[in-house]
This record gives structure tokens, C-alpha cells and sequence, in this order.
């Protein structure tokens, strides 16, 4: 069997000078200042993804073309460059370069030599981006680094540069479409770290993923390219945003549930997600991945709502405010994300100008089930068992939580339309009672529930279920810390819920409106009940654009 290797095609583009050879940043300002552009476009590939993913050493080939003025009016041809991936730079400080070697060929016959690096801090999450897309470069007379010295330099990708890059990773000599997919993935997710999740052509995340599901590709959204913004909360707590600026309104930031990330909002599985929506009415929309999302490493890590409340918003909304000097941002929040961003609220969060609630917010109506789930204390007994998480995510380990999800699923009720063939789906209304009506998803989103659930930490879930029993938002430890301060959500709101919601029941939205009118009055806030919706099918139905994403819009308009 022959070796898989890959093939992928970068342009990048900066400043050089002849004055600097000293300082790559110096060199930058003054040929900015002196019009002296360096870009280049360039392929990259290996015949061997596995030795270039795990040998440092093993050099991968460069062809392309170079556009320098300053060396030649005629572009540049590069033949036989090499490029190496992650070779140890720093042991001691946990950094690593990747290194470029270009020699360069005028059209008269002269010349020249790039030598490149960007640098990588392994363990500085928030500077991945800024890292990723940095090349310093320094130029030579001649074939190679042993030439005069002529210049330094700086040269970045750009956002829209860097997804055309990630979709131009191609498989070289694979025999199948599994040998592809597996190829692209694994040098894409080494090459680009976590960017990869957000910004790749193939959708597999091994943390959550149902092994035996089929690989499949993500069709390309209707909106512009992502900028990534990892910040890092007052408890050191690694997050990210990420941006997608369709427009000046806003800023919007959406934050999801317990138990998923914010793929939700940005999902392909259906027509239009609810990114495109509103990046399509021109607004700058910023999706949270705070500590419970599946995405993240955090996930992994107990916490509490208290923590996202106290850390994850305000963090979240002061680099938002930093990066687009906005005073103040609207929210979009469901679910958890609703219950804890209004903890965050009631505890003096600063900065929201308005908010649409997704389906509950500080007062918790739990069906029947829950309520006797919850009652029993089922998370805090698995708690006190060495349980630390419980996931969506089906595999094939046969330890004794496997086993006794096996058997309650078995007897688990659920009304006889929303029975259905996939283990996930049974995993996700056992975790969290019914989340949707079957008939408002289309068929390819039910089949690939697995890429939008994963885990959800114990902790979390045990505050939860305290919140289904005091029937209102509390701490973890059941203090009433937060009612005391409906005055600090006077801002315009509106409530959204599915009129079938069988986790919260619409009347969640209906007290806490009720609540918020009395002591604030009633012009700052409005509810609208989704005939025919449950409860995440109002944010990935596949009719949701038509039946809720107006409702939504509506509310942010209003107040934008």
C-alpha cells in the first residue's frame, strides 16, 4: 500500500525593506512606508502526510510564484523550496516554528533567496491566530542563506486568504474517499491547531464523534471568512469568539446550551443557519464557545453556571467591545446559555444594550420527568459514583455507564412520533428530555446529530437540576444571590419559546416575563410562543428561517 500524502496552496502578503536587516518588525514599517510589497503564492505538498505530521525533519516541496518590485518588475518563479512543520525551536518554552526556504529565479536569470519562519507558543491559545498567519523573512543575493543579506521583512495571511487555503488542502495518491478525508484531516488539524474546527473543509471532531458515522463534507456557508478570537477569563479559563462581520450592526454575540458549542448557530446541515441570517441583514456576529462548549478543552473540566455567569459573559462582551469599540452589544442566548448569561445579568454584567431569550431564562416550568430526575438527585449520585461527564456521544466502550444508558434507554418514554433509530438521539433526550419535535428537522441534520452534541459536565448538570428545584436561577450551592436583582435586566428583551418544548415548558419564558414587567414594566419586554416548535429546533430547525429566525431579527432591529 502506497503512502497518502497532501497538497495545499497559501498566499501571503506584507512589507519588506532594504534599509533593516536587523529587525523583521522595523523592516515591516518601512517598506510599508517605502511601498515595498512582498506576496507570494505558493504549493506545498508531500508525498507522505504521515512522516510530515511526525518527523520535524521530513521536508515537504514548494513550487509557486513570488511578486517583490523591489527584486524584480516580472514575478518570481519558485522551484524546488522546501517547507518543514513544527520543528523544535524552544524546548524549554514550549515553542516551535515552521520554516520556509525559497530559492527564487527572475526572468533575466538573477537570484535571490527567502528564508521564512512563523513561530508557534504551544501553550499561548489566544495568540494561535496572530501566529498561524505571521511569516518573518529574511532575503538573500544568490541560491541560498549564504548569499548578502538584502532585507527583512513581515508577511501575514489574510482571514479570506486562509479559508481559500483550507479548502485547497488536497489528498495526494489516496486510494478511497475514507483515505481523504482521514489524510486532510489529520494534516489540517497538526497544521492550523484548534483554527481548523472553525475554519476546515471536513467536519470530524474525535472527542464526541460517533466512530461508525460516515465522513461527509460541509457544504460552504454564505458569509465571509472567520476571524478567531481565543480570550482568556479573569479565572484563566481559555474561551473563543468568532466573528463574522456581514455588516455595522450589532454587535450580536449568540451563545449556546449545555451539552453542545456554537455550531448550533452556525451549522450546514440545514438551508440557512442563523449566522447567515443575520449576517446576510448585515450583522456583526460573534458566536461564544464559553467553558461548556463541546469545542473546547474547558469542556473536559468541571464547572458550574456560577462560573460562566461571573467570568465567561463579562470577559466575553469586554473583547468584543475592545475589538470593535462598541459601547455596548446585543445577545442571543438558549437554553443554558440563556439561563447563565441571565445569572451574569442579575449579578451586574455591563454592557448589553438588548437581548432575544431562546426558551428559558431565570425561572425554570420542567415537565413531569424532569422534575423526578432532578428530584432524585441522578447527578449527584453519579457524581458521588466517579462520574464526571455525561455525553451524546456513542461509542463502543462497554464500562458500566454504557451499560446503564443501554438499559434506561430501553424503557425511556417518549411519545411514539419522536421514536426513532439513532442511539445519539436517544442519548440526547435522555440527558436533557425532549429537545425537539422529529418532524421540524430535516433528515441529514437527524443523521449527523453527533457533530452538534458531546459532552456535559457533571457539575453543570448537578447545578441544573438544583435550578429545576428551586424553580428559579440560584447558585450551585442553592443560594439565592440573584432574584434580588430583577432592576439589572431593565433592558429591552424578548422571550422565545416552542410552543411544544418539552425540557422547559413555555411557561419558563412566562413567568420570568411576568416577573420582569412587574418590576421593570412591561414596554421593555416582549414573548412570542413558536406554534409547532420544541425546544434547539427553534435555532436548527429546518423551517426555523421562515418561522423564528424573523422573530428574532424582528426584536434586534428594534433595538439595534
Amino acid at each position: 500500500k502506497g503512502t497518502v500524502g497532501i497538497r495545499f496552496t497559501e498566499t501571503m502578503k506584507g512589507f519588506w525593506s532594504k534599509d533593516q536587516l536587523s529587525d523583521y518588525q522595523k523592516g515591516y514599517d518601512s517598506g510599508k512606508t517605502e511601498s515595498n510589497p512582498f506576496e507570494f503564492t505558493l504549493t506545498i505538498q508531500t508525498d507522505n502526510v504521515d512522516q510530515m505530521v511526525e518527523d520535524p525533519k521530513h521536508q515537504a516541496e514548494i513550487v509557486g510564484s513570488v511578486i517583490a518590485p523591489g527584486l524584480s518588475p516580472e514575478p518570481l518563479m519558485v522551484a524546488g523550496g522546501t517547507f518543514n512543520l513544527f520543528v523544535d525551536y524552544d524546548a524549554a518554552f514550549n515553542t516551535k516554528r515552521m520554516n520556509y526556504a525559497l530559492p527564487m529565479r527572475s526572468e533575466t536569470g538573477d537570484r535571490f533567496f527567502m528564508e521564512g519562519y512563523k513561530q508557534i507558543d504551544e501553550t499561548d491559545g489566544p495568540k494561535l491566530w496572530p501566529e498561524t498567519s505571521t511569516l518573518y523573512i529574511t532575503l538573500f543575493e544568490g541560491e541560498n542563506n549564504q548569499g548578502k543579506e538584502i532585507g527583512k521583512g513581515i508577511l501575514h495571511i489574510e482571514p479570506m486568504d486562509f479559508l481559500k487555503q483550507m479548502t485547497t488542502m488536497k489528498p495526494v495518491n489516496a486510494s478511497s474517499v475514507k483515505e481523504k478525508l482521514e489524510a486532510t484531516y489529520k494534516f489540517g488539524k497538526f497544521f492550523a491547531g484548534s483554527l481548523w474546527e472553525v475554519y476546515g473543509g471536513i467536519l470530524k471532531k474525535s472527542e464526541y464523534f460517533d466512530p461508525n458515522a460516515p465522513a461527509r463534507k460541509k457544504r460552504p456557508l454564505r458569509v465571509g471568512a472567520p476571524e478567531v478570537y481565543p480570550f482568556t477569563t479573569a479565572d484563566r479559563v481559555n474561551l473563543r469568539l468568532t466573528r463574522y462581520q456581514g455588516g455595522k450592526k450589532g454587535p450580536v454575540i449568540c451563545s449556546h446550551g449545555l451539552g453542545v458549542a456554537s455550531s448550533i448557530f452556525s451549522t450546514d446541515l440545514i438551508d440557512t443557519n442563523l449566522l447567515e441570517y443575520l449576517y446576510a441583514h448585515e450583522y456583526d456576529v460573534w458566536l461564544l464557545d464559553y467553558r461548556a462548549s463541546i469545542e473546547l478543552p474547558a469542556s473536559k473540566n468541571q464547572s458550574s453556571g456560577d462560573e460562566i455567569a461571573k467570568y465567561d459573559y463579562p470577559a466575553a462582551v469586554e473583547t468584543v467591545q475592545s475589538i470593535t469599540g462598541a459601547k455596548d452589544v446585543q445577545f442571543v442566548v438558549h437554553c443554558f446559555g440563556s439561563t447563565t448569561w441571565s445569572m451574569s445579568m442579575l449579578a451586574g454584567l455591563q454592557g448589553v444594550r438588548s437581548a432575544v431569550c431562546s426558551q428559558v431564562s431565570t425561572h425554570i416550568v420542567a415537565p413531569t420527568l424532569t422534575k423526578i430526575k432532578s428530584g432524585l438527585h441522578i447527578p449527584g449520585f453519579l457524581d458521588k459514583a466517579g462520574v464526571d461527564s455525561l455525553t451524546a456521544y456513542v461509542d463502543s466502550e462497554s464500562n458500566w455507564i454504557n451499560k446503564l444508558y443501554d438499559k434506561i434507554l430501553k424503557v425511556y418514554p417518549l411519545p411514539y412520533e419522536e421514536w426513532c433509530n439513532s442511539p445519539v438521539c436517544h442519548r440526547i433526550s435522555f440527558l436533557y428530555s425532549l429537545l425537539y419535535e422529529h418532524d421540524k428537522l430535516n433528515q441529514e441534520l437527524h443523521d449527523n446529530l453527533h457533530e452538534l452534541f458531546g459532552i456535559a459536565n457533571i457539575t453543570a448538570l448537578e447545578h441544573l437540576a438544583e435550578l429545576v428545584r428551586k424553580k428559579h436561577v440560584v447558585t450551585m450551592e442553592g443560594e439565592d444571590i440573584y432574584m434580588p436583582h430583577p432592576e439589572r435586566m431593565a433592558i429591552p428583551i424578548r422571550f422565545i419559546s416552542g410552543e411544544k418544548n418539552d425540557c422547559f415548558l413555555p411557561e419558563s419564558t412566562k413567568e420570568t416575563y411576568d416577573w420582569l414587567c412587574e418590576a421593570n414594566g412591561s414596554e421593555l419586554y416582549s414573548r412570542k410562543v413558536i406554534p409547532g416548535y420544541g425546544h434547539i429546533d427553534c435555532i436548527f430547525g429546518d423551517n426555523a428561517v421562515e418561522d423564528v429566525f424573523p422573530v428574532i431579527l424582528e426584536h434586534l432591529e428594534e433595538t439595534n
